[in-house]
């Protein structure tokens, strides 16, 4: 019987790209847990008047592959902040990158679509920080 090879997350990071060529990634700090992109796939309704058994029929669509985000240790002013605060201000599509703790990376193309600080009184300040994924993500491996 095999050993598991799964890990935990610890040593995960999120960093956008800078636009250039080649592109630079900068890992954002204070990160502590990240959603991935799910991707799901719509169903079309290809049911007609002559469906066998009158029963419906379905073809797959398009891709869809969501969102991503992760929360984030708030630290106004902080270079996490800026570069966020940055993005938002462009209105431009980024080039983002997981890195998971295997080297293993996620990289796509996303559009900003939330930032969401939390200042509570008796707890550590958090953001929520979203992405709207557009187009695929490319798995690699880290360099």
């Amino acid at each position: 019987m095999a050993e598991t090879e799964v890990t935990i997350g610890y040593g995960s990071t999120f960093a956008i790209g800078d636009g250039g060529s080649p592109e630079v990634f900068t890992a954002l700090a204070e990160v502590y847990d990240i959603t991935p992109p799910s991707d799901t796939l719509d169903v079309i309704d290809a049911t007609h008047m002559t469906s066998p058994n009158a029963t419906r029929e379905f073809i797959l669509g398009l891709s869809d592959p969501g969102e991503c985000s992760f929360e984030m240790n708030f630290i106004p002013g902080s270079d996490a902040d800026a570069a966020i605060q940055a993005v938002k201000v462009a209105r431009q599509r980024v080039n983002c990158r997981i890195t998971f703790p295997n080297n293993v990376t996620w990289t796509f193309s996303g559009i900003l679509t939330g930032y969401e600080p939390a200042v509570p009184t008796e707890d550590k300040m958090t953001a929520t920080v979203t992405f709207k994924v557009t187009g695929s993500y490319v798995a690699g491996v880290a360099s």
